[in-house]
């Protein structure tokens, strides 16, 4: 494994920090497939790891308001 740095806002950095080791694997897993060649089995993966992000980050109180605020940050 070879580490890398993303550049993200710093709420994002804080969640990611907060993590468990499990959601740390996972986010990991997920940026690996996001950059890998996609195939069918990759895929539902993904679907299954964002639903999963989507719902915890609902019940941590992010609205639709709040992450379209995030993505329009300069």
């Amino acid at each position: 494994m070879t580490t890398i740095t993303l550049e993200v806002p710093s709420e994002i950095a804080e969640a990611y920090e907060i993590s468990s080791p499990e959601e740390k694997q996972q986010i990991q897993y997920l940026i690996t497939l996001l950059l890998k060649r996609e195939d069918e089995n990759d895929l539902e993966f993904l679907r299954k790891i964002m639903d999963e992000i989507s719902d915890r980050a609902i019940a941590r109180g992010l609205t639709p308001e709040i992450l379209e605020s995030i993505i329009n940050e300069p």
